[in-house]
């Protein structure tokens, strides 16, 4: 089977990853999904990541994040815009997720951003997925 959205992919291994209480999920790597994990860490929804150096294709092990009571910090990902339907937004129309609560996650000119750095820098872009 060919991977027709290596995003939602990655969305779906950590969601399972989430579901199982695994500490690290290992996803095949790409520029675009260690641009997303770096969001995801910098926003504090994950422990770490790092990519390895295997060929053909590096992989991303993703630690994940739970909370003192061992609850995910991810309660919900969700995929937007998919291959077979382009979800784009203007500066004007950037979505909030959960009122603020979650975030966006947009491929915009300026790189791979969440909604508010979009919404700081005055650009509109992609949505690729949302992060509660």
């Amino acid at each position: 089977m060919t991977m027709t959205d290596p995003i939602a992919d990655m969305l779906t291994r950590i969601r399972n990853a989430l579901m199982a209480r695994h500490t690290q999920v290992v996803i095949p790597g790409s520029k675009i999904k260690v641009a997303i994990a770096r969001i995801l860490k910098d926003e504090g929804y994950i422990e770490n990541f790092k990519l390895t150096r295997d060929r053909p294709q590096p992989m991303i092990i993703i630690t994940l994040k739970y909370d003192e009571n061992g609850k995910p910090v991810i309660t919900g990902l969700k995929r937007v815009s998919k291959p077979g339907r382009r979800i784009y937004v203007n500066r004007r129309e950037i979505p909030w997720v959960l009122s603020g609560m979650g975030i966006a996650i947009l491929s915009t000119s300026k790189g791979i951003l969440t909604d508010k750095q979009a919404r700081r820098l005055g650009v509109g872009g992609e949505v690729l997925c949302y992060v509660w």
